[in-house]
């Protein structure tokens, strides 16, 4: 019932808010992405064959998509009907099992970690902290760089990280979760445009690009509404930005989050950057200051603590009024 798995959503994302995904653990059995993640290598090492066509690498990364899916997915389900069978207990050991797909604190920490690194470290501590989040060669940034590529992962992994799972675990309890994780993952190791995985990674790139089409559009109105309520934020702006720039970004989902926050911040963010020896030369998102600071960062996060806070406000809502309307 579409109450369980709201009730299930809300129970979650308190849970993870509060507590997380505790190192002792993950240094114990790893975490349920690291398991998925040896999913998709060995079907990599297996099927991804260099000697085969290139409509047989895409068929295999077809196949091998449905494998990364069918197996967790079906594992979820089950997990999912023994502990709903068992009541109130068994919801809220779901909702912990269903919190480690969530990622609201561990975000927070790291992109906290960027403005703390800046502060305590100056440049070097910044390049260190940031080098942890995202995919750019580190030594190319000055520290405004830091700070956005810090504040622009914030922003898209608030849609990736928070809002996508949070939304397929909505729509369908700890197996929607599982298996945006999963495809998510399949993504973020295979589906990139390189010679080795244009074909094979072709099938999880372009799904990811579908599931994440909602996350993203309701990771830009969250932030606008979360915009609306602190006094050094702009709502209106961040809407010109998304209705401006969104569409601009070479991604079809980050362009909206990223916008958005730009928007409400008064900056500028993506535009050309460095990853390794490769210079993207994107459009910018957002037609403020491109020389953001530590304490944009700091503005940053604030806004994301009030659109997180939203985000369970409005679980808690839904559920509320599915189980209104199933009784």
């Amino acid at each position: 019932m579409l109450a369980d798995t709201l009730a299930l959503l809300v129970l979650a994302l308190l849970a993870e808010a509060a507590i997380g995904y505790p190192g002792r653990v993950y240094t114990a059995i790893g975490h349920p992405v690291t398991w998925i993640g040896a999913l998709i290598a060995a079907l990599d090492r297996d099927l991804n064959r260099e000697d085969a066509s290139p409509a047989a690498r895409r068929a295999m990364g077809v196949l091998a998509l449905v494998a990364i899916l069918a197996v967790p997915g079906a594992l979820a389900l089950a997990v999912q009907a023994i502990l709903f069978g068992l009541g109130l207990v068994g919801l809220v050991v779901a909702a912990i099992l269903t919190s480690t797909l969530l990622a609201q604190r561990s975000l927070h920490e790291h992109v906290a970690a960027v403005r703390d690194g800046l502060r305590a470290g100056g440049i070097e501590g910044g390049r260190a902290a940031v080098s942890m989040i995202v995919g750019r060669n580190p030594q190319t940034l000055d520290e405004p760089a830091i700070c956005r590529a810090a504040i622009e992962s914030l922003s898209e992994n608030f849609s990736d990280g928070v809002v996508a799972p949070a939304f397929w675990i909505g729509v369908g309890g700890l197996p929607g979760g599982v298996l945006y994780k999963a495809a998510n993952t399949a993504d973020s190791m295979i589906g990139h445009r390189t010679p080795r995985y244009e074909m094979f990674g072709w099938a999880a790139a372009r799904f990811d690009d579908l599931i994440n089409l909602p996350a993203s559009r309701l990771t830009a109105l969250l932030i606008v509404a979360a915009a609306a309520l602190h006094r050094d934020a702009s709502a209106r702006k961040a809407v010109a930005a998304v209705r401006r720039d969104a569409g601009r970004h070479r991604s079809p989902n980050a362009g909206w989050p990223e916008a958005a926050m730009a928007g409400a911040l008064g900056l500028r963010l993506a535009g050309p950057r460095t990853y390794g020896d490769t210079i993207v030369d994107d459009a910018w998102m957002g037609d403020g200051r491109a020389e953001a600071s530590a304490d944009d960062i700091g503005r940053a996060l604030a806004l994301y603590r009030t659109a997180c806070g939203l985000l369970i406000g409005l679980a808690a809502v839904l559920a509320v009024t599915a189980l209104g309307l199933s009784r």
